[in-house]
């Protein structure tokens, strides 16, 4: 009988009981093993909304190129939308009951009069230039910068929940061209960012059951059967840390390590929990019990929810905004550690690809059918562990032991839950620092 607790993120932490290794283990993933990938050719039409692609019989299974360009009709919605927004009464509670009203009217004035969507989709084409493959029943979304050096690591990078692919955007250069921002040639990584499914361009799985550990399948087929590389590593937060977990238990083979800044934790039985342990898990439930109602309504009622998200830019942005308010190491400011237009571009690629739903729904596909990252399977492949101080949650290094094999702690001076950008050169220094054993 297993009798500890299991630090569990879905995104963020509750505590999941686990009375035997059996109990709660995704029996439906479990059955789910990696098969062929799906050959086709494509062609992206204009217009986020309702992309489609056509598909061509008997081609080699190549990745397109994917231009994130929305349609002047889904633009001029959009301003109608922000134009004619109702308010809530007059409040005035500051970010204690969710985001700020007067700081969310300033930002979206700035939306209104300043954002410009047209200059951000050019940036992001020159900064994170979209591919898109389609694996299993998914459009995978991502962006491949190859590496500058003498021999370049594959190294996949992945975000997490309300976040996208656009939250790599300050680290992906340096770590793939590290001679043009400073560093050394022989740190050069292959980089891969990653936009999981059902989040942003990565179209969502159909069945509802499937999350992080089916993510991984299809991050091992891009990198392994796509992209060619035979080893790679792997870097994620929140969800993404579930889904590199899910790539180390599901495909150790191809895992050379994985690197996290949102490690999961296993406490050790109540009569053997240090006082550090049993700290933890007070906080895990104290947080839970105070902020963790998104995902309580996330994880039994997402579609709910969505409606409103999916029909408002303003309730979207209100839902995602208070999150990078929340768990960031900003002080009370969010604009401390990112940029209006790193928001604005978060709230906007949601918005047009009309995936708020999906990404809402892994919560409850979660809770339905835990994956490996939260269930007492024991990770062996090579783990690195960076934990910053503003995270939500810190498990203490003795029960991430417990659940991976670590070779890798660093404790970091500052920065929070989204530290590729609050605290870019510091995680690219630990990614260098940790991966340089794996090459």
């Amino acid at each position: 009988m297993w009798k500890s607790s299991i630090k569990v993120f879905t995104g963020i932490p509750f505590v999941l009981k686990l009375l035997d290794a059996d109990r709660g283990r995704n029996r439906l993933a479990d059955s789910v093993r990696p098969g062929p990938i799906e050959s086709r050719g494509a062609s992206c039409l204009r217009g986020i909304g309702a992309r489609i692609l056509l598909r061509l019989p008997g081609d080699r299974v190549q990745p397109q190129p994917f231009e994130i360009r929305a349609t002047d009709a889904e633009l001029s919605d959009l301003a109608q939308r922000l134009a004619a927004v109702r308010w809530p009464m007059p409040v005035d509670e500051g970010w204690g009951f969710g985001t700020d009203l007067a700081w969310l009217r300033e930002l979206v004035d700035f939306w209104r009069s300043d954002f410009d969507w047209r200059a951000q989709e050019d940036w992001l084409q020159t900064v994170l230039p979209g591919q898109r493959v389609r694996i299993r029943d998914v459009e995978l979304h991502f962006s491949h910068l190859p590496g500058r050096g003498p021999k370049p690591f594959p190294l996949l990078l992945l975000h997490g929940w309300p976040s996208t692919f656009v939250e790599m955007h300050r680290i992906a250069g340096p770590l793939s061209d590290p001679v043009a921002h400073g560093g050394q040639a022989e740190d050069a990584f292959d980089v891969v960012v990653g936009t999981l499914p059902g989040h942003g361009f990565s179209t969502p799985f159909a069945d509802p059951l499937y999350g992080a550990d089916e993510m991984a399948d299809c991050f091992r087929d891009l990198m392994v059967d796509v992209l060619g590389f035979d080893r790679f590593g792997a870097h994620g937060g929140d969800r993404g840390a579930f889904v590199t977990t899910g790539l180390a238990h599901r495909h150790p083979e191809y895992l050379a390590a994985i690197h996290q800044n949102l490690p999961m934790g296993i406490a050790a039985p109540e009569r053997e929990r240090t006082p550090e342990e049993s700290a933890w898990l007070s906080d895990v439930a104290r947080w839970q019990a105070e902020e963790g109602g998104y995902s309580a309504e996330q994880s039994t009622r997402p579609l709910s929810l969505a409606y409103g998200l999916a029909d408002s830019p303003v309730g979207l942005a209100g839902w995602i905004c208070e999150k990078f308010h929340a768990w960031s190491d900003c002080g009370g400011d969010p604009l401390s550690r990112f940029t209006r237009e790193e928001l604005l571009t978060t709230v906007m690629i949601y918005w047009l690809s009309r995936t708020i739903y999906p990404s809402m729904r892994c919560y409850r596909a979660h809770r339905m059918a835990p994956p490996a990252a939260v269930r007492p399977d024991r990770i062996e492949v090579p783990t690195g562990v960076a934990l910053f101080p503003g995270e939500v949650m810190q498990p203490p290094r003795s029960a991430v032991e417990r659940k991976y094999r670590l070779e890798h702690w660093s404790e970091m001076d500052s920065g929070g839950h989204f530290p590729a950008l609050e605290e870019p050169a510091a995680l690219i220094a630990d990614l260098r620092a940790f991966f340089r054993g794996y090459r």
